[in-house]
């Protein structure tokens, strides 16, 4: 708008001179029809100079022209900057209200997590204690019976707790008679401190393992080391059960044959090792189940 209105200013200058120079071209037409030379003389000064004045008002107006083409040109970039800023402004503020409800959103699922994770500790309290009240317990269970031996009977017998679980490895020449699966008369007096143990603690589970050496065997009964195996880990059960009054509910029977050695079989001390019935004593699985099943009972939030 400033530029059209100077323009405007320009043509009325343009005009007003022009109409200055029609009226000195009268008055030239009156001096040649008797006008002094000295007077015609200072009307074609005046003329001169106005028609200066028009040719630099002139290149005025073509340099303005010029300047309200450029700015024109120039507004037309900022108008569609302009646009593609609003545009950009659009996207900015939609994606804007997208993260504020993803935010929200994640707030409630945060919330839900973090009551989650303070669900899962404290059932990991509740197990960890478990444990260390069945390790509490295992190893008073060992304490109590590694004291009841005499140390004749701990030269046969081998008491350790790994993992949780009590295992009480007795000798085959301490508990079997010689090349058979029947219980030795001297392995009654440690045979019974055991099952004191076992039945002192009624919360466990008892697995008794046969295991024997790599040398073959066959007899009228026994195919293999299989057979000898579980043949002397029945009898182990029975008379726990039978001779000494443990719950049988509680007494699982189980061979391992050869193939479950501590030792090489290459020597003969190796071979004595394996030669071997565990009575494994654990804590009973319903009671972790019973645990679990209760942590998996609990209302989701």
């Amino acid at each position: 708008m400033f530029v059209d209105t100077a323009i405007n200013k320009l043509n009325a200058i343009v005009m007003n001179q022009l109409k200055s120079i029609s009226a000195i071209l009268g008055v030239v037409l009156l001096a040649s029809c008797g006008v002094s030379k000295k007077k015609y003389a200072e009307l074609q000064g005046n003329f001169n100079e106005v028609q200066q004045q028009y040719n630099d008002l002139n290149k005025k107006l073509i340099g303005t022209q010029s300047e309200l083409s450029n700015a024109k040109t120039r507004i037309t970039s900022l108008d569609e900057a302009i646009a593609r800023e609003r545009a950009n402004a659009a996207e900015l503020q939609a994606a804007l209200n997208k993260c504020l409800n993803a935010s929200s959103q994640g707030n409630v699922n945060i919330s839900k997590l973090v009551d989650e994770i303070n669900s899962s500790n404290k059932y990991i309290k509740e197990l960890i204690a478990a444990k260390n009240k069945s390790d509490s317990l295992n190893m008073v269970l060992t304490n109590n019976l590694t004291r009841s031996l005499s140390r004749e009977e701990m030269s046969d017998v081998d008491v350790q707790v790994l993992k949780g679980v009590v295992y009480i490895s007795l000798s085959d020449n301490m508990l079997y008679k010689s090349g058979s699966y029947e219980i030795s008369d001297k392995a009654s007096a440690t045979l019974g401190k055991i099952a004191k143990i076992i039945t002192d603690y009624k919360d466990y589970e008892v697995l008794v393992e046969g295991n024997t050496d790599n040398v073959p065997i066959k007899m009228a009964n026994i195919r293999n080391n299989w057979d000898l195996s579980a043949l002397r880990a029945s009898s182990v059960v029975q008379s726990l059960q039978n001779n000494y009054g443990v719950d049988p509910k509680r007494l699982t029977a189980g061979g391992r044959g050869e193939y479950n050695p501590i030792a090489g079989n290459d020597t003969a001390a190796g071979k004595t090792k394996n030669r071997r019935t565990q009575i494994i004593i654990t804590p009973k699985l319903d009671q972790f189940m019973d645990l679990i099943g209760k942590s998996a009972e609990k209302p989701q939030n």
